[in-house]
């Protein structure tokens, strides 16, 4: 009998009768850490782009906010997607560790109330740096990315079964981060931040596309229609290169005005190698293994970047909030 698909995303899924008590490991599986770099990034760049601008008033707290709300809207969106897929069957067969709705470890109504407590998480330390910059109309914008983590995999119509993935991490975990982290440490968006915050969502758009160039074939059986399935895998293998490599233009913009970002082509010892390993297999293991060099890449990129634009700007003085 051929195998029904689920479309309801509010339906139960089948499971696999809970063979074993879920544990501490399997949730932190499920926030899939090796993705936070992803939200680490963005938000120390956009800090450097402000220190370029104002050297040495550093608004601490403001900053720690800021990554506060990247890394539980990051984790908040992996637990939404881990219900949504496991409810609409996607996760059924697939590779890799288990998901908790998918595998039937936990409630789906237990993961999607994880997913919503991290994004509380974020929009609390977002009021926060609303609160403090007095820019209210953040509010809507903190509002914005919340729904878009939620409608990625979420609701009837979700436009990451429709291949805008990549557009939506390219838009928040770039642009928007970057230039969010920015404006609520200067109040204005520095031209700097806009180069910066395309790197960092070229980088985010390289770790989503070799995730599903992995989960390529279950994806097309379920109906998920990600941006690989459509362009099909050799075009996606291309674009994954084309969004691993072309942040390091920015590097070669950056070093002739900030020489010690030139550094930041050392990361291309751990970009390249995924490079090299997407373009050259399909294992599930190989790109699994693509993804954590990439997402490690990315921050390891990141930091010397921004060390290489902080250091040259470095003075005394301190603004804590």
């Amino acid at each position: 009998m051929a195998k029904q698909k689920r479309s309801n995303p509010t339906q139960k899924p089948r499971t696999k009768a809970n063979s074993r008590p879920v544990t501490a490991k399997d949730w932190i599986e499920g926030a899939r850490l090796r993705t936070l770099p992803l939200a680490f990034a963005p938000v120390v760049l956009g800090f450097a782009s402000a220190v370029t601008v104002t050297p040495g008033e550093f608004h601490w707290v403001r900053g720690l906010a800021a990554l506060a709300v990247a890394v539980c809207l990051q984790i908040g969106v992996n637990f939404a997607n881990d219900y949504s897929d496991g409810v609409r069957g996607t996760d059924d067969v697939r590779v890799g560790p288990a998901r908790l709705t998918g595998g039937g470890l936990v409630e789906p109504k237990r993961v999607r109330g994880v997913a919503f407590f991290f994004f509380g998480l974020a929009a609390v330390a977002g009021l926060f740096l609303v609160v403090r910059t007095e820019q209210w109309w953040l509010l809507a914008v903190g509002a914005l990315a919340i729904i878009a983590a939620w409608f990625y995999t979420g609701g009837k119509r979700p436009y990451g079964y429709a291949g805008l993935g990549e557009l939506f991490v390219f838009i928040f975990f770039g642009l928007v981060a970057v230039a969010g982290t920015a404006y609520t440490q200067l109040l204005f968006v520095p031209s700097n931040a806009w180069v910066l915050g395309v790197a960092a969502g070229l980088f985010a758009c390289a770790v989503l596309m070799v995730n599903n160039l992995r989960d390529l074939d279950q994806d097309r059986a379920a109906g998920k229609r990600t941006l690989a399935v459509r362009i099909g895998r050799r075009a996606g293998k291309i674009g994954f290169g084309l969004f691993a490599l072309l942040p390091f233009v920015a590097t070669v913009m950056f070093l002739l005005v900030y020489p010690l970002t030139g550094f930041a082509l050392f990361a291309l010892l751990i970009i390249g190698p995924a490079v090299v390993i997407t373009s050259t297999t399909d294992a599930p293991r190989d790109l699994i293994l693509a993804l954590k060099l990439t997402s490690i890449g990315s921050l390891v990129w990141a930091i010397i970047m921004a060390a290489g634009m902080i250091i040259p700007n470095i003075t005394p003085a301190v603004t804590p909030f």
